[in-house]
């Protein structure tokens, strides 16, 4: 009898979890975006949440909140103490995710997150004028070993993606090239446009319009594979160099959240990406997606912060403060 009993309350007690699992989520779920609002993370969160609202059902409930700072540190920080109830939930964007706790004191790593999908990765790539008469890594590789200190790139800024991109391919190929950073892409459009610099570290999403006019000439996309944005691209794997290194937006939680609404998360999430409103929606902001649950991203989270251990050991990209 008292076996009966003790059976019948553990079955009870497994149907109330599987009940509160399944209505989860129960009341609004706040969603951090680590940057100002109308910027490009922004108004990729702002598009993709009314769609992820309506594969949760039930009414469910996304509100957006800006925390804007220190290269997103305040914001990401915000997500890591937030209360792990599932309630809470952020954009995470790298390399600044990774990087920041790697080159100083943080309040996280990436230990204190868990992740629920990747949206959009948004791959490095190398940009030089036609007239250069370069089209592949391999005569880059050439060029920069026969005329030390001669190729020259742009990037968003020291620590930037493009400029970790940089870093990780010279250490790989054997070559060293010459940093200038700049303020922001469109400068460093304009830079190797103009021909002030030989070349320029962008992603292949704020490339590929000039590369349709003839202006550039892409070298290649540091992916896994070919952006279907620009199917024509060899990957840098492709032609030798295992470079991956670009700008992904993904979503997270703070580690502790319970596997169940996690997984719920990342199932609507992936439903959400694969509606054909969505991505056309995203194909008009040019948002170079690439969905990955959230075992695959977390995979990808941890390979991409051993490399940025890895150059920081070789070569810091900022004074350690």
């Amino acid at each position: 009898m008292k076996k009966s009993i003790a059976l019948a309350a553990t079955l009870a007690a497994s149907v109330a979890a599987t009940s509160a699992y399944a209505e989860y989520p129960e009341r609004p779920i706040t969603m951090i975006v680590a940057y100002s609002a109308g910027g490009g993370t922004d108004i990729a969160a702002r598009t993709l949440v009314p769609f992820i609202e309506k594969e949760l059902g039930d009414g469910a409930s996304i509100t957006v909140v800006n925390r804007p700072g220190a290269g997103g540190e305040i914001g990401f920080t915000a997500l890591a103490q937030a209360k792990p109830d599932g309630y809470t939930i952020g954009f995470i964007n790298t390399p600044n995710l990774l990087s920041i706790p790697i080159q100083r004191k943080a309040r996280y790593d990436i230990d204190s997150f868990a992740p629920i999908a990747n949206i959009i990765y948004d791959p490095g790539a190398f940009s030089l004028r036609p007239d250069e008469g370069i089209s592949t890594l391999d005569e880059l590789v050439a060029f920069a070993k026969e005329h030390p200190g001669e190729v020259t790139y742009g990037t968003t800024g020291i620590g930037s993606d493009d400029h970790l991109a940089a870093l990780n391919f010279e250490r790989l190929a054997g070559v060293k090239f010459e940093h200038i950073p700049f303020s922001g892409n469109a400068d460093v459009r304009a830079a190797v446009i103009g021909g002030h610099v030989m070349m320029a570290s962008m992603n292949v999403s704020e490339t590929v319009q000039d590369v349709d006019d003839g202006t550039l000439v892409l070298l290649g996309q540091m992916s896994e594979e070919r952006w279907e944005g620009a199917p024509d691209v060899p990957t840098f794997q492709e032609q030798g160099y295992d470079v991956i290194m670009g700008s992904n937006r993904g979503m997270a939680a703070p580690a502790g959240v319970d596997a169940a609404e996690l997984q719920t998360l990342s199932d609507a999430v992936g439903r959400a990406v694969a509606n054909p409103e969505f991505r056309a929606a995203a194909a008009k902001q040019d948002l170079a997606l690439a969905f990955q649950d959230r075992e695959s991203f977390r995979t990808s989270l941890e390979r991409l912060d051993s490399t940025l251990q890895t150059l920081w050991k070789e070569e810091p990209w900022v004074a350690n403060d």
